[in-house]
């Protein structure tokens, strides 16, 4: 996002670096508008190995850019990566869930339910559009960037966290999405818009990506974006970009039935596939042994101290540090661990989950044009 914006004109500063150096570093070029497209869980193998599925997007691949996502690879961690330039170490936005410290139960970091915490005191780091906006406030004349999604986004838990600050306008179905940021770049005022689309991602989740209702999913929305890269105002750049990928789970493991892995542990949160495991006071590297013992090869298990110092959340804040599991497990290969005391029979049925390190969940496409 800092690169896109800069690419308009919209300089930002984001992680200590200017964006223009993040557009160099990505080799987008400047444009007079630009549309980033956000497709959740389209990951790069996804789309490369069911690509047949995807005309539009397939065509583009041999240009294409593959990048890496944020760790833990989930949509709370990414976008608001995407809205800050910041990784989770710095937002605090470490996963689908984490320990509430004001409750001590569990966090979810999308809908922002049963908790006193409000998503701008959680995380308190300026958006780049807070920038612009505080800029724009200041009497510089920047124009506006709008993001394009459901009503129910707006002023949810997640938009509040990571993308504060833009002007929301809102449209359901992909289609009318697509024809409301055609509408909303043909303005002069306006130099870019934000659209999400999470469709791909809850299919997935749902049915795994190796599914036929994947596949119609996927043609669905390639549909649309060929649309939308022939309604756009000419010279616009488009970006098409995802916030993870997936992985299709044939093993999970439950915490509540296992002893080896519930022993010492009080609350297990984050995501399935990258597991915050928050033990009793002392017990963190007892409870780290039994929890190599069990997952042998199917995880790589390490300490809290171990994850900061091996620097998968990047720079991690002096008040994040007790947001991290005290014991975090990141799983291999198609293995989950599930917990059903805390977790809903939905979210233990899911077939496609990820954050974790693997190829399939980190990496993911980066299809940039000037259409």
């Amino acid at each position: 996002m800092p690169a896109a914006l800069d690419a308009v004109g919209l300089a930002t500063t984001s992680h200590g670096r200017p964006s223009g150096a993040d557009r160099a570093a990505l080799g987008l070029p400047e444009a007079p508008k630009a549309c980033v497209v956000l497709v959740d869980g389209l990951g790069m193998r996804m789309l490369t190995e069911r690509g047949g599925h995807a005309p539009f997007l397939r065509g583009r691949l041999p240009g294409a850019r593959t990048l890496t996502s944020t760790f833990p690879s989930t949509t709370a961690a990414a976008i608001t990566a995407l809205g800050t330039g910041e990784l989770p170490g710095v937002t605090g936005m470490l996963g689908f869930s984490v320990r509430d410290p004001s409750s001590g139960g569990v966090l979810n970091l999308i809908r922002w339910d049963n908790t006193s915490l409000s998503p701008r005191a959680w995380q308190r780091h300026e958006t780049l559009f807070e920038q612009l906006a505080a800029r724009r406030a200041a009497g510089e004349s920047l124009r506006e960037v709008v993001s394009v999604g459901p009503a129910r986004f707006v002023g949810s838990g997640l938009t509040e966290a990571a993308l504060r600050g833009m002007r929301n306008v809102s449209a359901e179905a992909l289609a009318d999405r697509v024809d409301v940021a055609v509408a909303q770049l043909r303005r002069p005022d306006v130099a870019a818009v934000y659209l999400y689309w999470g469709d791909v991602d809850h299919v997935g989740h749902e049915h795994g990506w190796g599914s036929w209702q994947w596949g119609e999913a996927v043609e669905a929305l390639d549909g649309e974006l060929a649309r939308l890269a022939r309604t756009l105002p000419r010279g616009t750049l488009l970006v098409v970009t995802a916030d993870h990928g997936m992985v299709d789970v044939t093993d999970r493991l439950d915490v509540a039935a296992t002893p080896a892995l519930a022993q010492d542990v009080e609350l297990v949160a984050g995501e399935p596939r990258a597991n915050h495991v928050y033990t009793a006071p002392g017990a963190a590297a007892a409870v780290a042994a039994r929890w190599r013992e069990e997952l042998g090869e199917r995880a790589w298990v390490g300490t809290r101290a171990e994850v900061v110092e091996a620097g998968l959340l990047g720079e991690v804040a002096p008040d994040r540090l007790e947001v991290v599991g005290d014991v975090v497990a990141l799983m291999r290969g198609r293995h989950a661990v599930v917990d059903s005391r805390t977790q809903t029979p939905e979210s233990l049925a899911l077939v496609g989950m990820h954050g974790s390190l693997t190829a399939g969940e980190m990496a993911v496409p980066l299809l940039a044009e000037v259409v």
